[in-house]
């Protein structure tokens, strides 16, 4: 057989054989019992997230990293910059759980109760309960603009930027008294917290919003772990050959 004759690449498209623009992904709503498992993994890390901050324990936050004075205090258990062995150890350990669960069950942390997994679930219901279901999207995608257009994707936009900005809020309340954040965010005291509160919201409305398994694909470092950690006997979802 004679091998085909070479083919000449123009400068600057080297990479056009490489890589596949991507294509947006428009997920059907399912139920079930893993889709239930997730919906209940998804309500109790939130409400454990956003609530933490405003329990209170002997007149301070039960729950609190106060960076300036350097004490970190986790209800009644204080812990001083010399105590970070502990942190060491519980981040070991977490790494650790992390491989176990993924060589004995694949991919539990991913699929239930990541981040980036939670929050775009979040997003995700919001964009099917005010869009609609998938064919109901990918006729509004198709349609032109209009009225019923631009009001639909400013309602979802809005309710996306308020879910990222209590988020932002709330996760610099770990680390600033959340009952006196509110007042000084308002008077537009505290640059830093200004700062990160805008930071992790805007980083929320995008990973969430727009990037998605993207954030997966090409961001997660846990993701390349992956591949080395799955043998024959681990439980993965994928083809039959």
């Amino acid at each position: 057989m004679t091998p085909a004759p070479l083919k000449a690449v123009p400068a600057g498209n080297e990479s056009d054989d490489l890589y596949e623009v991507r294509r947006k992904i428009y997920p059907r709503a399912v139920t079930g019992l893993f889709a239930g498992w997730r919906w209940a993994l998804v309500w109790a890390t939130q409400l454990l997230f956003y609530v933490l901050p405003w329990l209170t324990w002997n007149d301070r936050p039960a729950v609190l990293f106060d960076l300036l004075t350097r004490r970190f205090y986790i209800f009644g258990l204080v812990l001083y910059p010399q105590d970070f062995i502990y942190l060491t150890a519980l981040l070991v350990i977490s790494a650790l759980s992390l491989f176990l669960f993924t060589t004995i069950a694949g991919r539990l942390w991913c699929g239930f109760t990541c981040p980036q997994t939670v929050y775009t679930k979040l997003f995700m219901w919001i964009e099917h309960k005010v869009e609609g279901d998938r064919s109901a999207r990918l006729r509004l995608d198709a349609s032109p603009w209009t009225f019923e257009k631009i009001r639909k994707r400013g309602t979802r936009h809005l309710l996306w930027l308020l879910v990222a900005g209590w988020t932002g809020f709330t996760f610099v309340g770990y680390f600033v008294p959340i009952r006196t954040l509110a007042p000084e965010l308002l008077a537009l005291q505290g640059t830093w917290q200004l700062f990160w509160v805008g930071f992790y919201a805007l980083a929320t409305y995008g990973n969430a919003g727009f990037l998605r398994e993207q954030v997966c694909t090409h961001m997660c470092p846990y993701a390349r772990f992956q591949g080395v950690m799955i043998d024959k006997d681990t439980l993965v979802v994928t083809y039959d050959s």
